[in-house]
């Protein structure tokens, strides 16, 4: 094992028995890698990709073939050796919520042998880290998403690990929290030299990292550093500005489906980054059927991912969608929100917030965690009475007939929902009696759904062992089984690589320009493009209202500075927060 390197694979090899009815499952197919020491590591790749089991395997929680060598100790011959060195921090990391900050802490520190002599010192530290000094009282399920993960960072280095394993620390975190979680890891890497191999979707993390390995269905795609994986789209990429008066999301799909000129598109700060085949170099610097200026940009570590990926996956999986030429948005409110206030005891959730969507809109409701978008969400939904204020959607009082309202909306949850032991199908039907579905109607229904995503040759598959992609899809389907006016999403991509995203938002494009009526939360602020108009929340209060382009130029974009999105949300956030601690002390 060389001396710069914390884990050494060679031909690491994992796979899984047959499912009854399927086939044997290979997660890892032959991988070989070296991570550095005293380095960031990062793990990317698409769902499926094999990113978790080799961290599973690294962690030694379970057993390969092939050579996997980490801290100089093989794995296989003394996994706990490497655990007694190593902390691991999966997806799911398991906080006691009856139990305060400071008692989660000391729990861990108990688990993991930690001497009572060494502990201050190390709490002090973590503390500091996390700025969870000011709620080491507080209980654990008390806490906002992005203070868990930290929480549970702190949990998992409660003693002083040589290797830090993070599976997708940031996913459902909202850019704030992400910020500071980086800025914990960035610390942790510069002054205690520690390695960290971190798995992570947002590609943009992936460029921080000393060393970045790509892998696709359990193969090493590509590996290098940031420059490496960013060189084949050196030259490709380009940003386009839509017509006048037209979203940017509309030419994204029109330049997805020209697949013989066109890698990838994805909507920026109101225009459209796009990243040109090879052979489209040189010709003509226009979109096919009309003039489109094209400007040349630096490629980004994403870009170099999209054309990876594009080359072993050239064309969606799913049935092709018509090429949507207009938005179905009008001034016609189908949801209408005054004053509303939601509180949980003493505890204001949601501070007299108003507004409108109107319909055939995308409508997005972004804020921080603990903001009270969810709240809000829910209340939109029927899912939660208001504690007043007036709400009203698809025409109905939702504080008088909620369940009449319930009926002409369509919902789907964040996580997975749908019964998994049952077949697509089975889903299908029994989600569709329930709506109120029935004979013809319902078969018709079924057929038409399994063909809008691209299900018929899963029908029969069990939905709890489907691939991500395909969960969705199915989630969706179900959503929109009874025809809804409005669809609600809450955070439907979180977990999601670049290119399920992409063909996510084909869809909600499609659906859009049909005349639905999409209600989103997300914190993928580069989704927030996708959206007509938006709304950011924090502390339960309305801080910004309006179209994305709206929102940039009250965060402070002007034509000589252009903001992203995330810019935008992170500068009016902090400035809406500062306002409000000058208030409190006034």
């Amino acid at each position: 094992m060389s001396e710069a390197a914390v884990v050494v694979a060679r031909g690491v090899r994992k796979r899984f028995p047959a499912a009854r009815g399927g086939s044997e499952v290979v997660a890892l197919d032959g991988i070989s890698l070296d991570a550095p020491a005293g380095a960031l590591t990062a793990l990317v790749g698409p769902d499926g990709a094999g990113k978790t089991t080799l961290l599973r395997l690294v962690a030694g929680l379970m057993k390969a073939e092939g050579q996997l060598r980490v801290l100089d100790i093989d794995v296989a011959a003394d996994p706990q050796a490497v655990q007694n060195r190593i902390s691991y921090m999966p997806q799911r990391f398991g906080l006691y919520e009856d139990l305060s900050v400071q008692e989660n802490l000391d729990l861990y520190a108990d688990l993991h042998g930690v001497p009572r002599q060494r502990r201050g010192e190390r709490y002090a530290r973590l503390l500091e880290m996390t700025d969870l000094g000011r709620f080491t009282a507080r209980p654990a399920g008390k806490l906002s998403g992005g203070m868990k993960q930290k929480l549970g960072l702190a949990c998992t280095l409660v003693r002083s690990p040589e290797l830090l394993l993070l599976d997708e620390p940031t996913v459902g975190v909202d850019p704030l929290s992400r910020r500071e979680l980086w800025e914990i890891v960035r610390q942790l890497v510069d002054d205690e030299r520690l390695s960290v191999i971190v798995s992570t979707t947002y590609l943009d993390e992936a460029e921080r990292c000393a060393r970045v390995f790509v892998l696709h269905e359990g193969r090493l795609l590509a590996q290098g550093g940031p420059e490496d994986i960013r060189r084949p789209a050196r030259g490709l990429c380009f940003v386009a500005a839509p017509p006048p008066g037209e979203p940017a999301r509309l030419l994204q799909a029109r330049l997805l489906d020209d697949t013989a000129r066109v890698i990838d598109a994805v909507p920026e700060g109101g225009e459209v980054r796009v990243i040109r085949r090879p052979a489209a170099r040189g010709e003509p610097a226009q979109e096919p059927g009309r003039s489109l200026a094209w400007r040349p940009v630096a490629a980004r570590l994403e870009d170099g991912f999209m054309v990876l990926l594009r080359e072993r996956r050239p064309e969606a999986e799913a049935a092709p969608l018509p090429v949507p030429s207009a938005t179905a948005a009008s001034g016609e409110a189908i949801i209408e929100v005054r004053d509303l206030v939601r509180k949980f005891g003493d505890f204001v959730a949601v501070d007299r917030t108003s507004f409108t969507v109107n319909k055939g809109e995308i409508f997005g409701l972004l804020g921080p965690n603990g903001a009270g978008k969810t709240t809000t969400f829910r209340m939109l939904c029927g899912l939660l009475p208001a504690s007043s204020g007036f709400l009203r959607v698809a025409g109905v009082d939702l504080r008088t007939a909620p369940a009449r309202a319930r009926r002409r909306v369509g919902y789907v949850s964040q996580r997975f929902a749908l019964y998994g032991n049952l077949s697509v199908m089975e889903n299908l039907t029994f989600f569709g009696s329930a709506y109120g579905l029935h004979g013809e109607r319902l078969r018709a229904r079924i057929a038409a759904v399994l063909a809008q995503f691209g299900l018929e040759t899963q029908a029969r598959a069990a939905s709890g062992r489907l691939p991500g992609g395909y969960k969705q899809r199915l989630a969706m389907a179900v959503g929109l089984l009874h025809e809804p006016d409005i669809l609600f999403l809450d955070e439907p991509t979180s977990g999601a690589d670049a290119l399920a995203r992409r063909e996510f938002w084909r869809r909600i494009t499609t659906l859009a320009a049909d005349g639905t009526t999409i209600v989103v939360t997300t914190h993928f602020m580069e989704e927030a493009e996708y959206c007509d108009r938006i709304v950011i929340q924090d502390a339960g209060r309305l801080l910004a209202l309006g179209t994305p382009q709206q929102v940039r130029k009250q965060a402070g974009e002007t034509a000589a500075h252009r903001m992203n999105m995330e810019e935008a949300f992170i500068g009016i956030v902090e400035r809406g927060r500062r306002q409000e601690t000058a208030e409190a002390t006034a």
